[in-house]
C-alpha cells in the first residue's frame, strides 16, 4: 500500500514489553518457589505448573497486544501481571497457613482461573472495541446499566459481612459495583465532553471561585444522592468513596475549576459525617478506626466485633523495614478477611515496609501511565476516559490500603489485582483494555502526524452533536 511506513515504534514498544514480562515471570515464580522453601523446605506442589501458567498469561497476552494494539504502552500489560503474580504467590502461600489454622478452602487456583478469564476478556475487548470512541455512542445505556447493577445487590443482594455488594448469579457470587465504576468513567467522559463549556464558563464568583450555577449543580447533586443510598442501603462505603470521587475528579480536569472540588469535598464530608453517625454498620466501622485496639478493651465501643485492625497494626509492626521473609509470619491470624482486602498485612508483615512500598510504587506507576495516556490522546473523550480509570484504581488502592494501615475506616473492597475476588479481577483487567487501546490509538495519530500515514485499525466514528446524540455530520476521527 502506498504511504505507509514501517512500525518502528510499534517493534520497539512491543519489544520492551517483552523484556518486562520475562522479569515479571522470573520474579513471580522465584517469589513462589522461596515461599515454599521457607514453609516446607521444598519447593511448593505444582510449581512447574505455575511456572508455565505465568509463562503462557504472558506470552499469549503479549502475542495479542502485538495483534490487536501493538503501538499500545509498554509498561501496561506487565504492571498488570507482575501484580497479578505477585497476588497469586501470596493466595498461594496463605492458602496453606489457612487451611491449617481454619480448615478452609484453597483460593489460588480458582484465583488462577479468573486470571485466565480476565486476561482472555482483555484480549476479547481489544479485538472487538477497535476504536474507544466507539464508546461515546452508548453512553446513556452505559450509565443506565451500571445504575441497574449499583442498586440490585440493595434488593437481591447478599448480606455479607455487614454489606450488601454481591449478588448470586448461577453458583457464582459477583461484585456489580467493580464493573460500575468503568461504567462511570465511560459515561463521565461522553457526559463531560458534551457539557464541559456550559459547567466551566457559568457561574458567579465567591472568595475568589467560580462557583457552578444551581442548574448545573444538577448532575453532582444526583451523584451524590446515589452514592449516598448505596452507603445507606449496601453500607458499602467503598464503593460510594470511588463513585463520587472519579466523578469529582473527571468534572476538575474537563472544567479546570476549583469550585467543583470544593463542592465535592464539601457534600462528601456532610455525606460521611451523617451516614456514618447514623448507620449501624458504617458507625462501628469508624468506631473500629477511632480505636483500633478497642476490641480488647473490657467496655469496648458499640458495633466493634473484629480484631482485624488490630490485627493489621500488629502485623505491620511486626514487619518491619525488612519483614520477617516471605513464608514464614503469621498472616493467617487474620482470619478471613487476610485473602482479600488485607491481604497487604501479608506484603508488609512478611517483605516490610520495603514491600509495602513496592506494591504501592507498581499501582502508582499504573496510575501515571493512565494519566500520561490521558496527555497523549488526541480526543477530548479518550483524555476524559483514561483519567476516569487511572483515578477509579488509584481511589480504590487508596480505600484499601488507607483502610488497613488505620489512615481511613475500613470498605471491605479487594485491593486490585492481589487480592481475591474473580469480579474485582475481571472488571480490572478490562480496564487495562480500554486503556491499551486509547494508548494504541494516541500512538498511532501521534506516528501519523510525524512520520506520515501507518497501517490502522482504528475505524471512522460520528462526531457527537451537543445533544450527545451521534448524529451529525459524518466526519472520520481516525484521520
Amino acid at each position: 500500500m502506498r504511504g505507509l511506513k514501517p512500525l518502528t515504534s510499534a517493534v520497539a514498544r512491543r519489544r520492551t514489553e517483552g523484556l518486562l514480562l520475562v522479569f515479571v515471570i522470573a520474579i513471580a515464580v522465584l517469589g513462589h518457589a522461596c515461599a515454599g522453601l521457607a514453609m516446607n523446605g521444598e519447593l511448593p506442589p505444582k510449581f512447574i505448573d505455575f511456572a508455565i501458567s505465568m509463562t503462557l498469561l504472558s506470552l499469549v497476552g503479549h502475542l495479542g497486544i502485538r495483534r490487536f494494539a501493538a503501538y499500545a504502552d509498554p509498561l501496561i500489560f506487565p504492571l498488570a501481571m507482575l501484580l497479578t503474580g505477585l497476588g497469586l504467590v501470596l493466595l498461594h502461600r496463605l492458602d496453606q497457613s489457612y487451611i491449617e489454622r481454619w480448615n478452609s478452602d484453597a483460593n489460588a487456583p480458582g484465583q488462577l482461573m479468573w486470571t485466565v478469564v480476565g486476561v482472555a476478556a482483555c484480549l476479547l475487548v481489544l479485538a472487538l472495541l477497535r476504536d474507544h470512541r466507539l464508546l461515546q455512542r452508548f453512553i446513556y445505556i452505559t450509565m443506565a446499566v451500571a445504575l441497574v447493577l449499583l442498586i440490585a445487590p440493595a434488593f437481591f443482594g447478599a448480606d455479607t459481612y455487614g454489606a450488601k455488594r454481591w449478588i448470586k448469579l448461577f453458583g457464582f457470587s459477583l461484585q456489580p459495583g467493580e464493573f460500575v465504576k468503568i461504567m462511570i468513567a465511560i459515561f463521565f467522559a461522553g457526559y463531560l465532553v458534551v457539557h464541559r463549556d456550559s459547567l466551566a464558563l457559568t457561574g458567579r464568583r465567591f472568595l475568589g471561585m467560580r462557583l457552578p450555577p444551581m442548574r448545573q449543580l444538577g448532575p453532582i447533586v444526583t451523584v451524590w444522592i446515589v452514592s449516598m443510598l448505596v452507603l445507606v442501603f449496601e453500607r458499602d462505603l467503598g464503593t460510594s468513596l470511588i463513585f463520587f470521587g472519579v466523578f469529582v475528579v473527571m468534572l476538575y480536569v474537563a472544567t479546570e475549576r476549583t469550585s467543583w472540588i470544593v463542592c465535592g469535598l464539601l457534600m462528601a464530608s456532610v455525606g460521611a459525617f451523617v451516614v456514618g453517625s447514623t448507620e449501624p454498620h458504617v458507625k462501628a466501622r469508624v468506631a473500629a478506626w477511632l480505636n483500633p485496639l478497642s476490641y480488647y478493651w473490657e467496655n469496648r465501643p458499640e458495633g466493634v466485633t473484629s480484631d482485624q485492625s488490630a490485627q493489621a497494626l500488629f502485623s505491620f509492626g511486626t514487619g518491619g523495614i525488612s519483614g520477617t521473609g516471605l513464608g514464614v509470619g503469621h498472616p493467617e491470624l487474620i482470619a478471613f478477611a487476610g485473602r482479600s482486602d488485607f491481604i497487604l498485612t501479608t506484603v508488609g508483615e512478611e517483605l516490610g515496609l520495603a514491600g509495602v512500598m513496592a506494591v504501592l510504587i507498581l499501582y502508582a506507576l499504573l496510575v501515571q501511565r493512565g494519566l500520561r495516556m490521558a496527555l497523549g490522546a488526541r480526543d477530548p473523550f479518550g483524555k476524559l476516559l483514561a483519567v476516569g480509570l487511572a483515578a477509579a484504581l488509584a481511589l480504590q488502592v487508596f480505600v484499601v490500603a488507607g483502610g488497613v494501615t488505620g489512615l481511613i475506616p475500613l470498605t471491605g473492597k479487594a485491593l486490585p489485582f492481589l487480592a481475591k475476588g474473580g469480579s474485582s479481577l475481571l472488571a480490572n483487567w478490562i480496564m487495562i483494555a480500554l486503556l491499551l487501546r486509547i494508548s494504541d490509538s494516541a500512538e498511532r495519530q501521534r506516528e501519523a502526524e510525524t512520520h506520515g500515514p501507518v497501517e490502522t485499525t482504528i475505524t471512522p466514528v460520528l462526531t457527537a452533536t451537543p445533544d450527545g446524540d451521534g448524529s451529525g455530520v459524518r466526519e472520520p476521527l481516525g484521520r
